[in-house]
């Protein structure tokens, strides 16, 4: 044990001169103030740009009041797995609304998007068969086609005719193609109508991971898809999230009866796994009849974000090509976004550095996360901070 202890002991060394440690924060509570997005960090008040609560939904009193009533009417956990004893109403409800949400004839309830993930692409490929990924895809979506068994293919970022020539490469059949709707790095959408096209043609499955897009993109709020036109039978396989744009926890898979059917029967990762606490599915419910009805929200959304990009391109930041809340500084440098987020947070406001492994290497950048939950007043201390920041680089440069 003494030389395994010593082997970690380096490694972690090795990160820390790279400067590529993760280190967590602790957010002690919640801050008064202005608006929604003010949290405790060290017995400071921060204002956070690093949440995926893009409706503000998070903090609604109305889905602690769900969640507490649940939790008297049902207990707090659920005690089994689905297909045992764990299977509840509140779980039976929510999936027949996020079936209606996404209009599919079906949703299929997980814990986590990344068990969701990894339930999709370990049930529909397999060995002798082969996995298309967009190089960018998220983490889930890479592990489970690597758990699959089957030959893993990546494809150059967004790039439609990328995926359909290795669809036509003269190797094993490819059973999908899969990724994100929105890439939660960069913020830019996913050519679907193009993957779309080239699944048809190769009779293989499309996967779209919508954890960033559902409740934030297109002219209701659902996703995606909605934003290009694309219905269940072009895009067979939709996977969302509940812990991002609607707040709560969890992850669904919507499709048509018969995938669902399979997944149930074969998706280790759902037959394996507690179910879903029903309070926490209730509160979920109650956030999807808010994201619906009080479509304000995402319209003030989309206005922060075009004030924000606005307001950066006056204060000369480096923004990339995302209209969605997700707006990446890239940097390049380990060290300029760690230096970069300890200068926001002296101003006040919570930014993470996103390093390598999770964005290629060279691309280390500020990621900045938009909700309706700010104020006009505090994307502008943002906007004008990230120029104080990006100035002093440049002139540091120049030195």
């Amino acid at each position: 044990m003494k030389r395994v202890a010593h082997a970690l002991a380096e490694a972690l060394s090795r990160l820390e001169a790279a400067q590529l440690r993760r280190r967590r924060i602790t957010i002690e509570g919640f801050a008064a103030g202005d608006s929604r997005a003010r949290v405790r960090v060290g017995g400071r008040t921060l204002v956070d740009f690093s949440s995926n609560d893009y409706l503000g939904l998070a903090r609604h009193p109305a889905l602690a009041a769900t969640m507490s009533a649940a939790a008297t009417a049902l207990g707090a956990g659920s005690a089994a797995s689905h297909l045992v004893s764990g299977h509840g109403t509140e779980h039976e409800r929510l999936e027949e609304e996020l079936a209606a949400f996404t209009q599919r004839e079906r949703a299929l309830l997980f814990s986590t998007g990344y068990m969701a993930n990894l339930a999709v692409m370990s049930a529909l490929a397999g060995r002798g068969e082969r996995i298309l990924l967009d190089r960018l895809s998220h983490a889930s979506l890479i592990d489970g086609a690597l758990l699959s068994g089957a030959a893993l293919v990546r494809y150059r970022h967004a790039d439609g005719e990328a995926a359909a020539r290795a669809l036509g490469e003269d190797l094993p059949g490819a059973a999908l193609i899969g990724t994100d709707g929105v890439f939660s790095m960069d913020g830019d959408l996913a050519p679907l109508p193009a993957l779309s096209s080239a699944a048809r043609r190769a009779d293989a499955w499309l996967v779209v991971d919508d954890a960033h897009g559902l409740g934030v993109v297109g002219a209701s709020g659902r996703g995606t898809l909605e934003e290009f036109g694309l219905r269940s039978a072009e895009v067979p396989v939709l996977v969302g999230t509940l812990g991002k744009a609607f707040g709560s926890f969890g992850a669904f898979v919507a499709g048509d009866a018969g995938l669902i059917e399979y997944l149930i029967q074969k998706a280790r990762s759902y037959i394996y796994t507690t179910a879903l606490p029903q309070p926490v599915a209730a509160a979920s419910r109650k956030a999807l009849e808010l994201a619906e009805r009080e479509d304000w929200r995402r319209t003030r959304l989309g206005a922060l974000i075009e004030r924000f990009r606005r307001h950066a391109a006056e204060c000369q930041v480096p923004l990339g090509p995302s209209r969605t809340p997700i707006q990446p500084i890239v940097l390049g440098s380990e060290a300029a976004v760690l230096a970069a987020q300890r200068e926001l947070e002296a101003e006040g406001l919570l930014v993470i550095a996103i390093r390598p492994p999770t964005v290629p290497k060279g691309t280390a950048r500020l990621r900045v996360a938009l909700t309706a939950a700010h104020t006009e007043s505090e994307i502008d201390q943002l906007a004008e901070a990230l120029g104080r920041a990006c100035a002093r680089r440049r002139a540091r440069g120049a030195a």
